[in-house]
Order: C-alpha cells, then sequence, then structure tokens
C-alpha cells in the first residue's frame, strides 16, 4: 500500500506543477488580451481581464506551496513552464475581443478539466489538504468560465 500511496503523491506532485504551470500561462494571456483588447467593449473587458488575470496570479503561490509542503520541487524556469503547461500560446496584438474571449473560456475550460481530474490523485495520496483546495481552485476557474461564457452568449 506504501508504494501504490508513494506513486500517487508523485503523480500528484507532477499535476500540481503541471496546474502551477497552466496557471502562470493563463496569467501571461489573460495579461496579455488585457492590454490588447480593443473596441467598443475595451472598459469592460479591459477590467474583467485585469480582474481575471489577479485572480490566477494570487493562486501560483498557493499552488506552488502545496508542491513544497508535499516536500517536492517546483518548477524552475520559464521552459519548466512551457514544457508543463496545457495552455497554448497566443502571440497575435490584433485578436477580435470575441476571439480573446473566446480562447480564455477555452483555456479556463481546460484548466477546469486538470483540476477535476486531480480530485482522485489527491484521495488516493491520502491528501486532504490539496482534495480542499482543488475544490476552491476550481470553483474560481468555473466562475471565470461562466463570466467568459456569459460574454458570448
Amino acid at each position: 500500500m506504501a508504494d501504490a500511496t508513494t506513486n500517487s503523491k508523485a503523480a500528484l506532485i507532477g499535476e500540481l506543477n503541471g496546474l502551477l504551470a497552466d496557471h502562470f500561462a493563463l496569467f501571461i494571456k489573460t495579461k496579455h488580451f488585457h492590454w490588447h483588447v480593443k473596441g467598443p467593449r475595451f472598459r469592460d473587458l479591459h477590467l474583467l481581464f485585469d480582474e481575471h488575470a489577479l485572480e490566477v496570479r494570487d493562486q501560483i503561490d498557493l499552488i506552488a506551496e502545496r508542491v513544497r509542503k508535499l516536500d517536492a520541487d517546483t518548477l524552475t524556469s520559464l521552459g519548466s513552464v512551457t514544457a508543463a503547461t496545457r495552455i497554448k500560446d497566443q502571440d497575435s496584438t490584433t485578436l477580435a475581443a470575441e476571439d480573446m474571449i473566446a480562447e480564455l473560456l477555452a483555456d479556463n475550460t481546460t484548466l477546469i478539466e486538470r483540476l477535476k481530474g486531480m480530485k482522485d490523485l489527491a484521495e488516493q495520496a491520502g491528501d486532504n489538504a490539496t482534495d480542499g483546495l482543488l475544490d476552491d481552485w476550481t470553483d474560481m476557474a468555473e466562475q471565470r468560465a461562466w463570466f467568459l461564457r456569459s460574454l458570448l452568449a
């Protein structure tokens, strides 16, 4: 049983580092859209994207500290973030506002899928603290997705 728990813990740590990478990448993309959004809804979207970016940013340290509390190492460089994230880069500065919204919705949905997939790992590893945090982080991502989805309706 100890081997199964050890394996589950290692898998959970790997996914926590992936989640950390996703948050870094989503923060950068959301700030990018905050800086480059244009059009008649500029003010509202500029403020919403900044609000979302700050919420994502504030989770970064919590995720990294969770990895450290599990006596493991976190990501150490931009290269490690790039290797571990599921969030795709977006370098265009001319995307339409609707395309930015749709892309952030897809990215938050990707994040939600990762978070929900981690629940079983936390349970298998016997990590109640991570399990509870996953619920909170999922709720936050679902709220961001709801706001973005509502803008596209």
